[in-house]
């Protein structure tokens, strides 16, 4: 079928080309438009407790304050008549802005927790209405209106709502600077890799198409709804990425044709046939291994999940479609522009270098394959102690705006815990009231509780302490607690715990809230879904594999062996980002992993592991079915694809590593965990692990019970 296909298509080149172009044409024009549709945020389930008790807050009580601008005074104290002056100023100010809905003002309240403690500083907090992406948007105008640089005070601006802005703004320029990288590193890779400058241009103009295409289906999906603006990151990076691999596989193909004097139109059903099914199968194995990001209830992380999918499926189509139709018009001319000195591993013929190291493994497979697996293990050590989190201010570099602030407000102020917010959806009686706020007062960890029917204090006062008439409504409480312990720490998640438990003063219960309380719920969440996202992953790629190659024992291995990669690397990223390995050289700061690029990067890693396991099995697997030996096959087959594996890994690792001149910190982790990863699969599994085992199994490689063996052959989706 493929193989008429191919034909097909080289008869309609043309028609597919102008096709193709007017298809590109409509989707750039689409795509400009998705970066309207996407928004920020997205890290907490909408039904988690936590953000039930955000949206009583933001519709009841006017919002958590989530801006504070803290003003500095140049000289002297921030009580002196000018830094008064420009304080009460800009606290007017704020007041009268139609997005700010809540302030409270050092010069105004006069609470001692507003003030530093030498008295060079004092704040004015606010609360930005909308959602995370509107808030965002709307601090940011603000930021811009009310920062100061010089004068009598120094005005900047921290808090959540100024964090997302700040963080989307560098991520904007981190990926800017990785693509400033990437691009003049993959196209001298790309002239070195396939030898010629037109051949170089192809998987360029795949991508191309795979990467506005994707932004056109972004833009749809976005119209309808939420879709994170972080999904851009995976689309480029993914484009350009899947879209060498498999111009990569096809054209190499193409060449061995070429080279054994097959006709241009028989050369392109040919390549169509063997590469074309490869890669069919390589883009069925990642967009599976991202489906299972559908399951979980956060957008940003489905988002990845609309956007790796679509990305995926295109990059395939394109080079299924465009990239068949360009080999029938360039014909022999897609040598053209030689470059004499280049690596050309697209020529066709095999690698010396993969025959002798394939050959080597498995004369002495125990030899080569104990050191390697006691070196992944060894590497996923630092697994034992990794500790999750949630993205705060601590993701960005520390000469941000709003990492300041944030680390001048944990230095020079008193009462800046973390707080929870427990809010009923019922009026409840005062002294029930009283008498649950005095208990939660009472609970470790706790310096002070706020309510409408008093207030509780131990070490110190709140952060910002309110107007009790502010914390009641006819049917609504809110309960501020304040909290001294470190934020997001075991000791805080575990006072999350301990205020849950109290019994709630209303029939309709209590919920408890805020950036410990998020963090709890969002692991709770992530916890919950993730054996069905294993499920899918799982699943899918037994199915698929054996589809692919007919034997039971593949899949299985393959599943090994991405397990015992994704854990040396998640190990490597816990030693550097969790453990401060490296955080100088990269300017990040040593905090926990974060949850959602965690679970981002393990699935895409996978992903991308079982490209390159298709690739090498494919070649293996024909070669056993027309009758070559196990061994010699293995031999054979990585000898024939172990140079293109080799060239796509260090091509889409430099895409991927670019991240790690970034400077936002999740982002470093996902590019520097995925470009690890990649590299890891591409030498020491499958250059050594994979021949190792396949020499130790024999012709066991490919067993399969007959019924299954039956049901193999009548759907015919092995290569052959």
């Amino acid at each position: 079928m493929l193989y008429r296909y191919g034909t097909f298509i080289h008869r309609r080149a043309g028609l597919v080309l102008v096709l193709a172009a007017l298809a590109l044409t409509l989707c750039t024009a689409l795509g400009i438009g998705a970066f309207g549709q996407l928004k920020g945020g997205g890290f907490n389930d909408p039904d988690a407790e936590a953000t039930r008790a955000e949206q009583v807050i933001d519709t009841q009580f006017g919002g958590r304050i989530n801006l504070v601008f803290l003003l500095h005074a140049t000289t002297g104290s921030i009580d002196a008549p000018a830094a008064t002056q420009a304080g009460r100023t800009l606290t007017r100010h704020l007041g009268g802005e139609p997005d700010v809905d809540a302030v409270v003002s050092y010069w105004t309240a006069k609470a001692p927790a507003l003030r530093s403690h030498d008295g060079s500083q004092a704040m004015v907090a606010v609360h930005v209405t909308g959602d995370d992406d509107e808030s965002t948007t709307r601090a940011k105008a603000l930021i811009s209106r009310y920062s100061v640089t010089g004068g009598t005070v120094t005005v900047q601006a921290g808090g959540s709502a100024a964090a997302s802005a700040d963080i989307n703004d560098q991520v904007t320029t981190s990926l800017l600077r990785a693509e400033a990288i990437a691009v003049p590193l993959t196209t001298i890779l790309l002239l070195l890799v396939f030898g010629s400058v037109v051949a170089a241009l192809l998987p360029l103009l795949v991508g191309t198409v795979a990467i506005m295409g994707t932004f056109a289906e972004l833009f749809v999906v976005g119209s309808v709804t939420d879709v994170s603006v972080f999904s851009i990151n995976m689309t480029t990076a993914l484009g350009l990425g899947l879209g060498i691999d498999y111009s990569l596989l096809l054209v190499s193909r193409f060449r061995e044709q070429l080279a054994q004097g097959q006709p241009v139109a028989e050369a392109v059903a040919a390549t169509v046939a063997s590469a074309g099914r490869t890669v069919l199968f390589a883009a069925a194995t990642v967009a599976s291994a991202l489906t299972a990001l559908l399951v979980f209830p956060q957008y940003f992380l489905r988002s990845f999940a609309y956007a790796g999918i679509g990305v995926v499926l295109i990059s395939a189509a394109s080079a299924l479609l465009v990239l068949p139709a360009l080999l029938s018009v360039l014909g022999a001319r897609v040598n053209s522009g030689k470059i004499p000195w280049s690596a050309a591993a697209t020529r066709g013929g095999e690698s010396r270098i993969w025959r002798r190291t394939t050959t080597a493994v498995q004369r002495r497979p125990a030899r080569y394959a104990v050191p390697a697996v006691l070196l992944l293990l060894f590497l996923a050590v630092p697994l034992t102690h990794a500790a999750l989190g949630t993205p705060d201010q601590g993701v960005l570099p520390k000469n941000t705006a709003s990492r300041q602030v944030s680390d001048h407000l944990s230095a020079d102020f008193s009462g800046q815990g973390d707080q929870l917010d427990v809010v009923t959806t019922a009026a409840v009686p005062p002294t029930a009231l009283s008498d649950y706020a005095r208990t939660l007062s009472q609970l470790s960890g706790v310096a002070a509780v706020d309510s409408s029917a008093g207030s509780y204090r131990d070490r110190a006062p709140a952060a910002a302490s309110l107007d009790p008439t502010t914390l009641a409504r006819p049917h609504a409480q809110r309960i501020v607690v304040s909290t001294d312990l470190t934020a997001k720490s075991a000791a805080a998640q575990d006072l999350v715990a301990k205020v849950r438990a109290v019994p709630s003063p209303a029939e309709v219960g209590a919920l408890v809230g805020g950036p410990d309380a998020d963090l709890v719920d969002t692991s709770a969440s992530i916890g919950d879904h993730l054996p069905y996202a294993a499920l899918i992953i799982v699943a899918g790629t037994l199915l698929l594999l054996f589809a692919f190659t007919g034997s039971l024992l593949q899949p299985v291995r393959a599943l090994l062996f991405n397990a015992l990669t994704l854990s040396a690397t998640t190990g490597v990223l816990v030693w550097m980002f969790q453990d401060g390995h490296g955080a100088g050289a990269l300017s990040y700061t040593a905090r926990p992993m974060d949850m959602s690029m965690l679970i981002l990067f393990l699935c895409i890693a996978f992903g991308l592991s079982m490209d390159y396991e298709v690739f090498l099995i494919s070649r293996i697997k024909e070669l056993h079915d027309h009758g070559t030996p196990t061994a010699d096959a293995v031999t054979t087959g990585l000898a024939r694809t172990g140079r293109i594996v080799s060239a796509a890994a260090a091509l889409l690792a430099v895409s991927l590593l670019a991240f790690a001149a970034g400077t936002v910190s999740f982002l470093q982790m996902f590019g520097i965990g995925s470009g690890l990863a990649i590299v890891l699969d591409a030498t020491l599994v499958r250059a050594v692990l994979l021949p190792a085992f396949m020499r130790a199994f024999g012709e066991a490689n490919w067993y399969c019970p007959a019924p299954l063996r039956r049901l193999h052959r009548r759907i015919a989706l092995a290569e052959a």
